[in-house]
């Protein structure tokens, strides 16, 4: 089931690059989509069917564990919504070509799909790298002077983060070597055998690890390539990164500081955690104040959300529930933004207030998917961002962590004022005196911001069990790692993600 998750992709890459009518090509998307998400489904069924499948054997370096699972599922679902999408945005771009970002966007999923799957630190590192080179040519779509410049700062920038991840790759199998250790890359080996390893060469690798994975999941301040990358990429592209890419690099970096767990290192690697985590927040809500570009505006959310995911991170196993959870609300929460942004912005010619404003009276379901998309994606009740920020807020109450549930509320007001100044005024603003617009709203345009919009909804009001079931046991996974035996008494939740 996982070898065929890996190869419907391929598959649909090579079928989109001999179609030759530029019309038909990009149905080939929805068609990968709805085929991965079934093949995923099917193979998180299929493992939790097998015996030991909460226990991974020494030297696999392909097999999906409960974290991995959960990252897998919503790069699935974020990808069916985005494919559902594009055969409407490009048969709106006509005038551009898409063979190149059909084929791109298949790969992507390929590459980003292994880097779930995958129980070896180097295959990781590969498949993110490979997932990157995939993403570049998308970002050039719409070939002018601006989409140049970001597709550059993407790649010099990202090459230089997962150049460090690397880096720190070898100086972690350099600190078995110090140690007169044989170093193995596989996850289970490492955790095994990582407390003979040398602590100073430990310490220096997850460092190097966590800025070069950080860089590619837009943490500050190593975001600077998201503000130009998400302002100048079509929306369906920025979709597929905010939510696909910068969720694969955090699983990588989970999968560090599990190493670092099971070396007695933890309480190291969470502190720097912690802090820049609330850094990467408040550097963002600095920013979105008086932010008058919505992608960039978006950018700059991105990079909130990381920081909230590092913040989630850094509390511990007991979060880590709330942290998937908050993976799969973001993932599909940006989508649908970025895609009803893209609506609006198309009506308009521009992204920026106040050339952008009054879409409520242009472009009136865009405009309120765009509203709801801001309440979902700052946290508003009922959403599912409501449940997984404030339970983070709570864990750091429940242990003592006053300092950083202040920190962490205080950016969370900053970004609702900033993002919510320039938005008011592009959806309720007065609408600039010019031509009538081209577009219109049309449902092949809308369905899928709002079906995005109502998972998200869903899930702040009910957990699936088998959904449920995985965040438990990778929280159980964490514990064991770190050598807890129990979640502490005072979380009342006792691991389940509940309002």
């Amino acid at each position: 089931m996982l070898t065929a998750l890996l190869i419907a992709p391929v598959v649909a890459a090579a079928a989109a690059a001999v179609v030759r009518s530029e019309r038909w090509r990009p149905l080939v998307l929805p068609a990968l989509g709805v085929a991965h998400l079934a093949l995923t489904v099917g193979a998180i069924a299929t493992r939790t069917r097998i015996t030991g499948a909460n226990t991974l054997q020494s030297g696999l370096w392909l097999r999906l564990d409960a974290a991995g699972s959960v990252v897998l599922l919503s790069l699935s679902v974020l990808f069916l919504l985005v494919a559902c999408y594009a055969p409407a945005y490009l048969r709106i771009r006509s005038e551009r070509p898409n063979r190149v970002i059909v084929v791109c966007t298949c790969l992507f999923l390929c590459f980003a799909s292994l880097a779930t799957a995958s129980q070896h630190l180097g295959v990781m590192w590969a498949s993110i790298e490979a997932a990157t080179l995939s993403v570049t040519p998308m970002i050039y779509f719409n070939n002018n002077p601006r989409s140049l410049e970001a597709t550059w700062k993407y790649l010099m920038v990202g090459g230089t983060g997962i150049a460090l991840a690397l880096l720190g790759t070898f100086f972690l199998a350099y600190s078995a070597i110090a140690a007169g250790d044989q170093p193995s890359m596989t996850y289970v080996d490492l955790t095994a055998s990582v407390k003979s390893f040398s602590p100073a060469w430990l310490r220096t690798a997850f460092v190097l690890l966590f800025v070069g994975y950080g860089t590619k999941m837009g943490l500050a301040p190593m975001h600077t390539w998201k503000p130009d990358t998400y302002g100048e990429t079509p929306g369906m592209v920025a979709a597929l990164m905010a939510g696909g890419m910068t969720s694969v690099a955090f699983l990588a970096l989970m999968r560090v500081v599990g190493v670092m767990d099971a070396a007695g290192l933890g309480d190291f690697a969470r502190s720097l955690l912690v802090f820049m985590g609330l850094l990467s927040m408040v550097w963002a809500a600095a920013f979105m104040v008086r932010q008058t570009d919505l992608k960039r505006m978006l950018a700059y959310s991105s990079v909130e959300h990381m920081g909230i995911l590092i913040v989630g991170l850094g509390l511990g196993p007991v979060a880590l529930p709330l942290v998937l959870l908050h993976v799969i609300g973001n993932a599909i929460a940006k989508a649908s933004v970025f895609l009803s942004v893209g609506n609006i912005r198309r009506v308009f010619a521009t992204g920026s207030v106040p050339g952008l404003s009054g879409a409520i009276r242009r472009v009136p379901v865009s405009a309120i998917l765009l509203l709801l998309g801001f309440l979902a994606a700052t946290g508003s009740p009922p959403f599912s961002l409501f449940l997984s920020e404030f339970g983070m807020v709570r864990v750091a109450m429940v242990s003592g962590q006053w300092w950083t549930a202040g920190v962490f509320l205080l950016a969370l007001a900053l970004v609702f004022v900033g993002f919510s100044q320039t938005l008011l005024q592009a959806i309720f603003g007065e609408p600039p005196k010019d031509d009538a617009p081209v577009f219109r709203d049309t449902w092949r345009t809308t369905a899928v911001p709002a079906v995005g919009l109502a998972l998200v909804l869903v899930l702040g009001l009910w957990i699936p069990a088998p959904l449920q079931a995985l965040f438990t046991e990778a929280q159980a996974s964490a514990q064991q790692r770190s050598g807890l035996t129990a979640i502490p008494a005072a979380d009342a939740s006792q691991g389940q993600v509940a309002p």
